[in-house]
């Protein structure tokens, strides 16, 4: 049976924030200006981001909760919708309010819709995907005539200055200028990710009067079994590559070890994320798929900094698989990094935008770094 997405829908909290004003709201830590911060945005290219917090009063102005709830209210799939037609509800995210409830029934809650299925997806950046592709399957099944999929993140919760205050010390910000990786563990991700929830309706119902999206296949593979785990959070990496996890550590040497600051291994990135993408991944699709790069209007990729872009075209083109840069189509700068929700964000824009046109294909790539898992995703325009 086919699925249709016939709406995206997107939710960015409070007013965007420029490069200048991120440490006015997320806090000096140390009361010393970051080092890095300038360096890493001219790598990344974000211009603008979104923010859960009153840069007035510091507090938290949504959950993620109510940031996936309200991406969810705005979808419009058919005239006269309401949350109450849900049949099925698919939640992803790795920055839930909390470790149980499980996010989804915390949505549902909100949402306050009535009895329904829920699924509740973790991870990180595939954690939308996965939710997606259980609605996407629920839906094929004929389990559910309906079936509405988010992505959300509110990563400002992790990066504030009160839970970096022990993580990055004035000597270990002196040596920046000579060695940028040195803060990059912690501090690179502080002006890399932001908050905002997107949602998608999937139907097997073909819609007469307006574009839609056919959800031809999603893949997911992960490559855990080859690599150590790259990025995480709530655990500390040892020296042999294994993470221990907060609850091995006392109460007061938390905050002192960094366990629960979300982490990057920047040199284990570099090393094998772009491989694992690219040349480890899309092969294995060409060939179960057929694929050819001409059959697609556009490539619609999810990463993190602008830094990978020419490194991931540039695979792409050595694998014999070049989809050229101006078919590509991103938001990072103006919407930010947003984790699990930034492929529903991107789309959101992409469709709603009017320069998707009927029989368009789109090939969309969703990375996870976490311990390397692998998403793409084909869509065709009806």
């Amino acid at each position: 049976m086919d699925v249709y997405a016939t709406d995206f829908a997107a939710f960015l909290p409070n007013k965007p924030v420029p490069n200048e004003e991120m440490e006015q709201v997320l806090g000096l830590v140390n009361n010393l200006p970051s080092r890095t911060r300038k360096i890493i945005l001219r790598n990344n290219k974000i211009k603008a981001r979104y923010y859960a917090i009153d840069p007035a009063t510091g507090r938290t102005t949504h959950t993620n909760a109510q940031l996936t709830a309200e991406a969810v209210r705005r979808l419009q799939p058919y005239p006269g919708f309401s949350v109450n037609d849900i049949e099925c509800l698919c939640c992803g995210t790795s920055s839930p309010d909390q470790f149980f409830p499980a996010h989804a029934s915390m949505v549902h809650g909100e949402l306050r819709n009535p009895t329904c299925e829920v699924v509740s997806t973790a991870g990180v950046c595939v954690s939308g995907m996965t939710a997606m592709k259980y609605a996407f399957m629920n839906v094929a099944q004929g389990l559910s005539r309906n079936a509405v999929a988010t992505g959300s993140e509110v990563a400002s919760s992790f990066l504030r200055a009160r839970l970096c205050g022990s993580a990055v010390t004035p000597e270990k910000a002196q040596g920046v200028e000579k060695d940028p990786t040195l803060t990059f563990d912690a501090d690179f991700l502080r002006w890399m990710l932001s908050d905002g929830a997107g949602a998608a309706f999937l139907t097997s119902a073909r819609p007469a009067d307006r574009l839609a999206l056919r959800l031809d296949w999603i893949e997911i593979l992960s490559f855990a079994s080859q690599f150590e785990p790259c990025m995480y959070a709530g655990a500390v990496k040892n020296a042999d590559g294994t993470l221990s996890g907060w609850r091995e550590f006392a109460p007061e040497e938390i905050l002192r070890t960094g366990a629960l600051l979300v982490k990057q291994d920047v040199k284990l990135l570099n090393r094998e994320v772009i491989k694992t993408s690219i040349d480890r991944t899309l092969p294995l699709l060409i060939r179960k798929h057929h694929l050819k790069p001409e059959q697609f209007r556009w490539f619609v990729p999810h990463y993190s900094s602008a830094y990978f872009r020419d490194k991931l075209h540039d695979h792409m083109v050595g694998i014999g698989f070049d989809i050229p840069l101006s078919r590509w189509f991103t938001n990072l700068t103006t919407k930010g990094n947003t984790g699990a929700a930034a492929i529903y964000i991107i789309i959101e824009e992409l469709l709603h935008a009017g320069r998707l046109e009927r029989g368009d294909q789109l090939l969309c790539f969703i990375p996870e770094s976490g311990r390397f898992c692998m998403c793409y995703m084909k869509l065709t325009v009806v």
